[in-house]
């Protein structure tokens, strides 16, 4: 009797050891069987309800992982059509960058061929001119020319607002428009300059409205220099002393109006042996080191003075 009570009562205990076991090593499916012990059977429903709550959980994040594996395939098949939409924009982006390079470079080309050569500075012959510009973008919107014709020598400086090709474009128009004015003779600085803003401002609005530039005319004969249109202060350096020349009420802005004929004036100096004229865009002034400082118009005259 003694031996079957010990086997009656060990029985349910050894199956319990043997289901907890069987479940730390995955088998969920694995019920006790109750026993009839009071205590024993309490300890087995623990153990069913645990392995019917793991079961569940178990279901629960298969059924989470398959939607998740499903999600990521998803997700993985519009990553790599974005991917390839990436590259392929990428690829435009490089190839329209080619293009605009190449486009700056022919107008940055364009400027370099319409500036005064040495060649052309030369053949003046009672004068000593010399220019020089060098742009900090692909293409400025810088302007100077030398023009001589029966004797007279007129000098053309101006500036357009910002950079790039569009600015270039519009310095080539004012060089144009500024020769063809003067190969036919055309004198009067009140239609001269009124002209040219008409064919700057009337571009301007197809191209691109506010655009503008700045704009004077140095124009020389016999020892006189009639000055007109508005750009930075015109220096005349006589003896070592630069004399400062406003030309803010000379012209106007170009291609900001389409008409400036009420706002043109000129005057007129001498230069005498000896004395220079010094005409530079605000890319001198303005420019700034490392401090952002900028040069300055005072720094620029106190060189002019100084050599």
């Amino acid at each position: 009797m003694g031996i079957w009570i010990s086997r009656w009562i060990t029985r349910p205990i050894r199956q319990l050891g043997e289901v907890s076991r069987s479940i730390a090593l995955g088998n969920l499916t694995h019920q006790v069987k109750l026993a009839g012990i009071t205590e024993i059977d309490i300890v087995g429903q623990s153990f069913n309800q645990m392995a019917q709550q793991v079961r569940e959980s178990f279901s629960a994040l298969e059924v989470a992982n398959a939607a998740l594996e499903t999600r990521v395939e998803s997700r993985t098949v519009e990553l790599k059509a974005a991917n390839q939409e990436i590259n392929l924009l990428n690829d435009r982006l490089r190839q329209e960058n080619r293009r605009m390079e190449s486009e700056l470079d022919v107008a940055r080309r364009l400027q370099q061929m319409i500036l005064p050569t040495p060649d052309d500075l030369s053949q003046i012959l009672d004068l000593d001119i010399a220019g020089f510009m060098e742009v900090a973008a692909e293409v400025g919107g810088d302007y100077y020319d030398v023009i001589q014709q029966d004797g007279r020598v007129t000098i053309g400086i101006g500036d357009v607002t910002g950079y790039g090709l569009e600015s270039g474009v519009m310095m080539i128009m004012a060089q144009t428009a500024v020769r063809t004015l003067i190969a036919v003779k055309e004198r009067d600085p009140v239609k001269f300059l009124g002209a040219v803003n008409q064919v700057i401002y009337q571009n301007a609005q197809r191209m691109s409205p506010g655009k503008n530039l700045t704009l004077a005319l140095l124009d020389y004969q016999d020892g006189q220099i009639q000055i007109t249109g508005q750009h930075e202060e015109v220096l005349v350096v006589r003896g070592g002393i630069v004399e400062r020349i406003d030309t803010i009420d000379l012209g106007f802005l170009m291609g900001m109006v389409d008409n400036i004929d009420a706002f043109i004036s000129q005057i007129q100096i001498a230069l005498n042996p000896g004395e220079s004229v010094v005409l530079y865009t605000d890319g001198i002034t303005e420019a700034e080191n490392d401090r952002r400082n900028l040069y300055g118009l005072e720094q620029l005259i106190s060189v002019l003075e100084t050599h």
